[in-house]
């Protein structure tokens, strides 16, 4: 199911004010704000891709040593303080984490206002304009790029697995990533990724074979009473290639994970992160 077909109504990012949207962090002096923010440090950084630059936010624990390192991909609405508070999370339980913008061929992040009604058909056009500039091709060369940018940084440890997640569109971005860098990735995420099995040839789950990580997958339960025998692929999928997965639907909707969505749930979300922490604890070694 993709973004947009089942993403409604208001988003309203709940890390800031209308006012003070355009100031996301002060990551240019090194330091990081909101939650977390005495546990980490948050850069802005330009990762250097062969389409471009993404304009990214690198963020890893405070103090001395190296860290395994994640990809987060954000949801179809980019790269955005939610986003970042994400990534802090992460960070502050022992990752260096890069959050990209995703659509960074198209426009700087942040690239929705902190209100922004997706359910109106102008800016679901705008969204879907950047989504579709992201070719198969495209994403791939990014994913090798930001994993490339996150093992030249001094705090990663590269004798470690790789981690991936994704948010809604972000999940199959976090399957392509996978079979990208497959030596690199240990462990992918995704939380009501939509599309990840579809009749085309160049469906996400067909990738599962390419891979050599282990995979959690967070349906949403409207994605699943949309197409019900998705989940059941994917288990088959797993099984066939022999990739350590877990699959599970949550009583909860598209978008649950994150913050300022019409439907986070927080229990689900709280779950789901927990279950996260188990999959990056096991497999990036």
């Amino acid at each position: 199911m993709c973004d947009d077909e089942i993403h409604v109504g208001q988003v309203k990012d709940p890390t800031v004010s209308r006012r003070g949207f355009g100031l996301l962090t002060v990551a240019a002096a090194g330091a990081a704000t909101g939650a977390y923010a005495a546990d980490v440090v948050e850069r802005d950084v330009e990762v250097k891709t062969p389409d471009g630059v993404s304009d990214s936010a690198l963020i890893y624990p405070s103090g001395k040593g190296t860290w395994p390192a994640v990809v987060l991909w954000p949801d179809i609405f980019g790269l955005r303080p939610v986003m970042r508070e994400m990534g802090r999370r992460l960070a502050a339980q022992g990752y260096v984490v890069l959050v990209p913008n995703p659509f960074y061929r198209s426009k700087k992040a942040p690239v929705v206002p902190a209100e922004f009604d997706f359910s109106k058909p102008e800016n679901r056009a705008v969204l879907m304009g950047f989504r579709g500039a992201m070719t198969n091709d495209g994403i791939d060369r990014d994913a090798i790029a930001y994993v490339a940018f996150l093992d030249a940084q001094p705090q990663t440890n590269r004798k470690k697995k790789v981690g991936v997640q994704g948010y809604c569109m972000g999940g199959p971005l976090s399957f392509r990533t996978a079979a990208a860098v497959p030596n690199r990735i240990g462990a992918v995420g995704s939380f009501h990724g939509g599309g990840l099995t579809t009749k085309n040839p160049d469906s996400p789950h067909l990738l599962v074979a390419r891979t050599k990580a282990a995979y959690l997958v967070c349906v949403a339960q409207n994605d699943d009473k949309a197409q019900p025998d998705s989940k059941d692929i994917l288990k088959a999928t797993f099984a066939e290639t022999k990739r350590p997965a877990t699959v599970e639907v949550y009583p909860a909707n598209h978008g649950w994970c994150v913050k300022g969505s019409a439907v986070y749930d927080e229990a689900s979300a709280e779950k789901a992160w927990a279950e996260l922490t188990k999959l990056y604890k096991a497999n990036l070694v």
